[in-house]
């Protein structure tokens, strides 16, 4: 029999617990709760969850303490761990990136989002263990997955059909997250020195890119254009 992913969620709202652990199950995963930060850890020890959603601010011990402890614990770090953060815990996001975390979601979420973000980790797990072996590199940011030796990207539950410039526009820039590329510097880089067109070129790549991303332009989850200068990745993702 093959079982359906375990999730621990990690909360001290029991409102918030209520509506994960509802809409995860809705989707058919297993989900265990704890609503303190030391049970989390014996939660962890006990259960050997698949994925672990981690509020910040929780009693006895904080969720950075222990996304800490779990990344650097040999048993359990590579357990991905998706932090619940509030507005105004900026300081304590980047703290939880820093200490291993493998994503972030601010509160309040939708629920579809939260879904959307589990799905694509446990996802980019299965991927990333089955090509640990050869040593192949993944890229995930939110629900984004990108696999550049395979040319292939999954958005969600559904895999993008990209053209050929396209999936390296992506793949370079999901590789130089936060790296802020010139119109002419990404002419050069994928196109190549000896093409005779202009960067409006870059712009329509990058438009049609967007929409198969379902990244509005005004809001972006993905690509942010850099006004005067041209576009960057958004830094959030975690590599493979």
């Amino acid at each position: 029999m093959v079982h359906s992913p375990k999730i621990l969620v990690v909360d001290d709202e029991t409102y918030i617990v209520e509506l994960v652990k509802f809409n995860l199950e809705k989707e058919g995963y297993r989900v265990i709760v704890a609503f303190d930060g030391v049970h989390a850890l014996e939660m962890v020890k006990e259960e050997n969850p698949h994925l672990i959603l981690l509020d910040i601010m929780l009693p006895s011990m904080d969720g950075l303490e222990v996304c800490r402890t779990l990344k650097q614990d040999p048993n359990y770090n590579t357990i991905p761990i998706i932090m619940l953060t509030a507005k105004g815990e900026e300081i304590d996001t980047v703290l939880g990136l820093e200490m291993g975390a493998d994503d972030y979601i601010k509160k309040p979420f939708s629920p579809r989002e939260m879904v959307a973000r589990v799905k694509a980790r446990l996802r980019a797990l299965k991927i990333l263990e089955a090509e640990k072996a050869v040593g192949k590199r993944i890229f995930v940011v939110k629900d984004l997955i990108v696999i550049p030796d395979k040319y292939e990207a999954f958005l969600g539950e559904g895999k993008l059909e990209l053209t050929p410039k396209e999936f390296e526009l992506l793949t370079l820039m999901a590789s130089n997250q936060g790296k802020v590329f010139t119109r002419e510097a990404l002419l050069e880089k994928v196109w190549g020195y000896e093409y005779s067109g202009d960067t409006r070129t870059v712009d329509v790549h990058i438009r049609h890119l967007r929409q198969k991303l379902k990244d509005d332009s005004s809001f972006p989850l993905y690509i942010e254009t850099v006004r005067g200068v041209g576009y960057r990745f958004i830094e959030g993702s975690s590599n493979g």
